[in-house]
């Protein structure tokens, strides 16, 4: 096992065909996304070859490049840690995150077919269950796809670039305020596509910037921040 452990079935299957050390990079990526890797987790070699059945090489090459990505620490004569965000760090990208979907938000409204209307209900519909389940890391995925179909909806490729740039951290922020925001998120989203139905730009933009808030609020006052 891992020095902190994994839980079972978290250590995902590498897919073949593709470059071994992209394949890698990405099964730890999601692994420290989902935090079945927790920041500052202590990253030993052997034991990420061992559970993902490849050599040390690639998970080398992997960890040089996720620390080169912020995700990983390097520490001299240590090896390697899950970085460990500082408030300041989480603060500036979800802020910037609240600018894109508020965009994203104003322009579905005016871009948004009934069919994607009816497909964010759908993700609502799936969210709201994860919920009433206790299903978190169900409801953090969905979660995701509910603001990248929001973002799609834009129609602006542009913007939905830079919001894939920093949709993967939003995730690794999210995942522990999941469970606080809960049912009042999926409230917001469903307020949301309602204003996005009724093609009220202005709104739309009003509900996302304040529903992107409470989660920075949340972020900052979950339990064990510093």
């Amino acid at each position: 096992m891992l020095s902190a452990g994994l839980p079972q079935g978290t250590v995902p299957k590498l897919e073949r065909p593709g470059p071994l050390r992209e394949r890698v990079y990405e099964a730890l990526l999601e692994l420290i996304t989902t935090r079945a890797l927790q920041p500052g987790q202590h990253l030993v070699e052997s034991e990420l070859a061992g559970h993902l059945g490849v050599s040390r090489q690639p998970v080398r090459e992997a960890l040089q490049r996720l620390n080169t990505d912020g995700w990983v620490d390097l520490r001299p004569a240590q090896g390697a840690f899950v970085h460990e965000p500082t408030e300041e760090e989480a603060d500036q990208l979800l802020s910037v995150r609240t600018l894109l979907e508020a965009e994203a938000a104003r322009l579905a409204a005016a871009n948004a077919t009934a069919a994607g209307v009816e497909e964010l209900s759908a993700l609502c519909d799936r969210g709201e269950q994860a919920v009433r389940e206790d299903a978190v890391d169900l409801a953090v995925a969905t979660n995701a796809e509910f603001h990248a179909k929001v973002m799609e909806l834009a129609g602006n490729t542009v913007l939905a670039g830079l919001a894939e740039q920093v949709g993967r951290r939003v995730r690794w922020y999210y995942t522990p305020v999941a469970r606080q925001r809960g049912k009042r998120s999926w409230v917001e989203h469903r307020e949301l596509i309602d204003a996005i139905s009724r093609q009220d730009g202005q709104r739309a933009t009003e509900i996302m910037r304040a529903h992107t808030e409470h989660t920075r609020r949340s972020y900052h006052e979950r339990e064990g921040a510093k």
